[in-house]
């Protein structure tokens, strides 16, 4: 009888240990779900949307008018009565006006469908806390929204005019920007099908 009540007692240990472990991984869970939010890596505003959905976010500054597309990825904003070059984050479109350097292939077209989107239009400007907020150049790093669900940097890279492009640290649309640049390489689409 001893014997069957450690058998009996084994199982039990064995249950409460495995129905602690599940446990432990729940709250584990909840508790790493509920800080992603607070630590930027979700947005709250966007758990109704398509998931890799970007929506801009309340903190994004604007509208500020755009005052000339310098080329694909660049462009210059007025804000507070003053000119400000702005270098798009997270991508990379081919040269086109670079100093000392040849026009790459589909840098005019990229530099054309930028001018498109944003010529005469207002932007919003996101910033990313995982970058710095200005380049070398002194040019300040930023998203560029046209409304709350058009993200300009990320559909330059869906159509293929961009590439998908990280410095250091990934930004937090990384993971939406490179599955576009995944799915115009695929497609062949703008530079994809060209260079």
């Amino acid at each position: 009888m001893s014997a069957a009540r450690t058998g009996a007692s084994a199982t039990s240990r064995r249950r409460r240990h495995g129905l602690g472990a599940l446990v432990v991984i729940l709250v584990a869970v909840g508790v790493v779900w509920w800080g992603m939010p607070r630590l930027g890596l979700i947005d709250p505003a966007d758990t109704e949307s398509a998931p890799g959905t970007p929506v801009r976010p309340p903190s994004a500054a604007g509208p500020v008018p755009v005052e000339r597309v310098v080329d694909g990825d660049t462009i210059i904003v007025l804000r507070d009565g003053a000119e400000e070059r702005v270098r798009l984050l997270g991508i990379d479109t081919p040269e086109s006006v670079k100093p000392d350097s040849p026009v790459e292939c589909f840098g005019p077209e990229a530099s054309a469908r930028t001018a498109e989107l944003l010529t005469g239009r207002s932007v919003w400007l996101e910033s990313d806390p995982t970058q710095d907020s200005v380049d070398q150049y002194g040019r300040t790093l930023a998203y560029a929204w046209l409304d709350e669900s058009t993200l300009v940097n990320l559909l330059l890279v869906a159509e293929g005019y961009a590439y998908e492009y990280t410095y250091g640290v990934p930004g937090v649309h990384q993971v939406a920007l490179a599955s576009a640049q995944d799915d115009a390489s695929a497609a062949g689409l703008g530079l994809w099908g060209t260079c």
